[in-house]
């Protein structure tokens, strides 16, 4: 595992002051540009797939679609988008969570997801962990089980971990890199 998280850590740039001042922004376009690093990490998110049981893969919006997708392929498993409130065309089922200031909504085509799904929920980053505990409320509302949550990276200052746990209820937390 080494080899990897030394192989995908040399294709993250970092971005001083972006998008706002104090804010150090990690790049995953240069790992995503690398054929040979987007293959490792997609093969190791595919493997944490197949180790949870799970059916179905769920990508958050937006760089989660970029990994979950090829991950799901990869897996032999079906692929679901959650995405921001308005993008989705028909009935959706939504979640509203807060953010540091204000709130957002996530929603999902209900009918992708059923009671037989055990869900891999899947991102690029686990910051706060507002995003991804809403997409858990979420899968349960719809009836489906979370297999458990898989993320490139985790910014362990942010303490998303800690907030996640309880909502996991026992399923993994995998990040392929904490820093």
């Amino acid at each position: 595992m080494t080899d990897i998280k030394e192989l995908l850590l040399s294709r993250i740039r970092d971005v001083a002051d972006y998008p706002e001042q104090g804010v150090m922004f990690k790049d995953i376009t240069p790992l995503l540009a690398d054929p040979a690093a987007f293959t490792a990490l997609t093969d190791a998110l595919a493997e944490i797939a197949a180790n949870t049981g799970a059916t179905k893969v769920v990508g958050l919006e937006a760089r989660g679609f970029i990994l979950g997708a090829p991950v799901a392929v990869r897996a032999g498993l079906g692929f679901i988008p959650v995405r921001k409130a308005g993008k989705l065309p028909g009935a959706t089922l939504g979640q509203t969570y807060d953010l540091e200031y204000g709130s957002a909504e996530i929603e999902v085509h209900a009918e992708d997801l059923s009671v037989e799904d055990r869900i891999l929920i899947i991102d690029d980053v686990l910051a706060t962990g507002g995003t991804a505990e809403a997409s858990i409320q979420l899968i349960r509302r719809a009836g489906a089980e979370v297999a458990g949550l898989a993320v490139l990276m985790e910014l362990g200052f942010l303490g998303g971990r800690a907030r996640l746990e309880p909502s996991l209820t026992g399923a993994p937390l995998e990040a392929l890199l904490t820093v």
